[in-house]
């Protein structure tokens, strides 16, 4: 009976092993496939990064940091934190201590770092000026969609809504911003005003200030907006004939500007002990200082006097 039953066994394992065997296998999923969201483990310079920037950001936790601060790199357009920005800046000025000793030695790897914050602060102007100049540019496009979609029956909120919608960065970003906030409660004319206040545009004022009026007396607003819009679409033309006709003036400013700097620049590659006198006499020394108050004046001045208000 034990041999019968060891042999019972030993035949039903043979047999189960042969089906496990010749019988094919289900097809599997790949694990890259099962799981296709899974992400890369990062490089060692990304953690390093990710933890400076946690640091950054706990320091400035507790303090009230008004430089590069969230709403400057909001107007500037920028997808950064506060943090974020700081380790750039702090990345910029250890790139420059690299390039001030490499060029000119420990004097110049300590005054080089110091433009790092300048440059960000320029940077940041920069794209600020051309977020609101782009935006300027689309009011117009903007005021058809608003009155396009009142013609429609909708209402001034879902009018905006659409124009968010519908609409290229920034006027998308900061519409669907006003129809974030009034959904929180806010008022529409608080939230329009405050557009109009980053934006830094006068013409979005009169859209904010018609739009309140006819909320408060009532007419038809869309035929009001659509002579909003006929008034800034000739301002804007205006505007065009005054920059081509100032163009000349700000071209010729910015040559007169750089053409001491380029002259100095090529005498210095050319004939070095040419300019020797200049940097190491006292003489040189205010004469250098007196043409860089002159060309500052010089370009103040011509700057007010192309700088048209309208």
């Amino acid at each position: 009976m034990m041999l019968f039953a060891g042999i019972t066994l030993f035949v039903a394992a043979f047999a189960l092993g042969a089906v496990a065997l010749l019988i094919p296998r289900t097809p599997t999923v790949p694990l890259e496939r099962r799981r296709p969201y899974a992400f890369a483990k990062n490089s060692q310079l990304t953690r390093f990064a990710g933890s400076a920037v946690e640091s950054v950001d706990q320091f400035l936790a507790g303090r009230s940091v008004k430089f590069f601060n969230r709403e400057v790199l909001e107007n500037a357009g920028l997808k950064l934190s506060q943090a974020e920005f700081f380790i750039l800046i702090l990345a910029g000025a250890f790139v420059g201590v690299l390039a001030g000793f490499v060029v000119g030695g420990i004097v110049l790897a300590l005054l080089l770092p110091l433009l790092a914050p300048f440059v960000g602060h320029l940077t940041l102007g920069f794209l600020a000026g051309k977020r609101r100049n782009k935006f300027d540019e689309q009011l117009g496009d903007t005021l058809q969609l608003l009155s396009g979609g009142l013609r429609a029956g909708h209402s001034i909120l879902r009018a905006i809504d659409a124009a968010a919608s519908e609409s290229q960065s920034p006027t998308s970003e900061e519409m669907r911003r006003v129809i974030t906030e009034t959904s929180l409660g806010r008022d529409l004319l608080s939230s329009l005003n405050d557009t109009a206040d980053r934006m830094r545009n006068e013409d979005f004022v009169w859209i904010a200030q018609a739009i309140q009026i006819n909320r408060e007396v009532g007419g038809n607003l869309a035929e009001v907006l659509d002579q909003v819009g006929e008034t800034i679409r000739e301002r804007s033309e205006i505007k065009g004939h005054i920059k081509a006709l100032a163009a000349e003036g700000k071209f010729s400013g910015y040559i007169l500007m750089a053409m001491p700097v380029g002259i100095v620049a090529m005498l210095m590659l050319v004939n070095p002990k040419y300019m020797d006198k200049m940097f190491s006499h006292p003489l040189g020394w205010g004469m250098i200082a007196l043409s860089v108050i002159l060309m500052t004046v010089g370009g103040l001045w011509m700057r007010k006097i192309i700088d048209l208000k309208f």
